[in-house]
């Protein structure tokens, strides 16, 4: 397992343009740096805030040693904190989601309001004060309809992407829709390589033969430069869209942290169908003006990626388990008015990126495989096919290296 100064190293040594080191996709040490120095430091998501529609409703999820729960209150807002009872450290909800009206231990049955003030606890002493028991906060916010946690003490600084993203996320409606389908697997490969793996299609041509029905794997189509610089058949969608009210033009942090464009999808496709045409008949998200107005992609590192169409979204969060295991989790959302039987089937709202996300699962596991062999050597990336890896690997590592601070120096002799 590497210590710090040797993970700086491995860092170090990298080649621009290359994948990572063996050790930088397989190492425990690497892994805990990628916790404590990313995943504890920065915005994660979470989940879709209509997944909690009423007072009381909850999801739980897993960050590396921390289980967190984020809860709808009684006066509405979402709020997130640590899983965990301030008695003697019971997890206090075990399932994924629920729904309850106070948060009660199920050890000691200590009791928690929806805000994390302790209401509670039995035959304590005289001297107790529950006031300094509440249950601890976990930074939280909701943007356009998408939940955000930190774990940090100090979050980074998230205005620039909340007002960015709300804007172009508001045409969606996603406060007001609802959740059809959830799906959660497990790949057994680094967090690294599933959103390396997503940040090309380079191998959709030959992954991915349901997808491809309706988006391109031609590098053009993802490959932007900014609000001005594209192929034509792109800015022609963007005018299109923005003159019905849709923000569409690239627009990205400046490290590449995130970035959202819409792109139109294959021959005036409507949705990721195996048909091409909407998955949702007669309704559509918010409000989306037409069938074809493709997808408004959003990446945020380190754990998400989303397509955004006119009849629904896919959201899509990951969270490490280990150095070789990544938890992917994916929520198809519709109109809150969908009826599902009536408006939409739900094998065929799911069964493009169900089929995807497995293949993608099959690529990344052996990949994991081949980069445990001692004979794999880092290798070069395309520059035509891979600017989204090579941006990725690059946030990574200068993400990582910042953060685990300078070598310690070498006293002279």
């Amino acid at each position: 397992m590497l210590e710090a100064s040797e993970v700086r190293a491995e860092l170090s040594a990298r080649r621009k343009n290359y994948s990572l080191s063996r050790a930088l996709y397989c190492d425990e040490g690497v892994f805990g740096a990628d916790l404590e120095q990313i995943f504890y430091r920065e915005w994660l998501f979470a989940l879709p805030a209509c997944q909690l529609g009423k007072a009381g409703d909850y999801a739980t999820l897993q960050v590396g040693a921390y289980p967190v729960i984020v809860v709808r209150g009684a006066d509405g807002m979402i709020r997130a904190f640590h899983n965990v009872c301030r008695h003697r450290g019971q997890r206090l909800c075990a399932k994924a989601t629920g729904t309850t009206p106070k948060l009660v231990c199920p050890y000691h049955q200590w009791t928690y309001d929806l805000d994390g003030k302790l209401l509670w606890a039995k035959d304590m002493q005289e001297d107790f004060e529950p006031g300094k028991h509440g249950l601890k906060k976990v930074h939280c916010i909701d943007i356009g309809g998408m939940v955000f946690v930190c774990l940090a003490d100090v979050p980074p600084a998230i205005a620039d992407l909340a007002g960015t993203l709300g804007r172009y996320l508001a045409p969606a409606g996603l406060k007001n829709a609802r959740v059809a389908h959830v799906s959660t697997i497990v790949e057994k490969g680094n967090w690294k390589l599933v959103i390396e793996n997503n940040r090309e299609c380079y191998h959709c041509g030959g992954s991915h033969p349901s997808l491809c029905r309706t988006y391109s794997d031609n590098p053009r189509m993802t490959a932007m430069e900014g609000p001005e610089a594209a192929s034509p058949d792109i800015l022609a969608h963007w005018q299109r869209c923005e003159a019905a009210g849709l923000p569409s033009r690239f627009i990205h942090h400046p490290k590449m942290q995130w970035r959202l464009a819409r792109i139109p999808l294959l021959n005036q496709a409507e949705s990721y169908t195996m048909s091409t045409k909407a998955a949702v008949k007669g309704k559509r998200m918010g409000e989306m003006p037409f069938n074809d107005a493709g997808s408004l992609l959003f990446f945020h590192y380190p754990n998400t990626w989303n397509h955004f169409l006119a009849d629904h979204a896919i959201v899509f969060r990951v969270l490490p388990i280990s150095a070789t295991e990544t938890e992917v989790t994916t929520t198809w959302l519709v109109p809150g008015d969908a009826v599902e039987g009536v408006d939409y089937d739900l094998k065929e709202l799911t069964e493009v990126w169900m089929a995807t996300n497995d293949e993608d699962r099959q690529v990344v596991e052996e990949n994991q495989a081949g980069i445990r062999s001692p004979a794999y050597e880092p290798g070069p990336y395309s520059l035509v096919q891979e600017e989204g890896v090579i941006q990725f690997v690059d946030w990574y590592c200068d993400t990582l290296t910042a953060r685990l601070g300078p070598a310690p120096a070498v006293a002279a002799e």
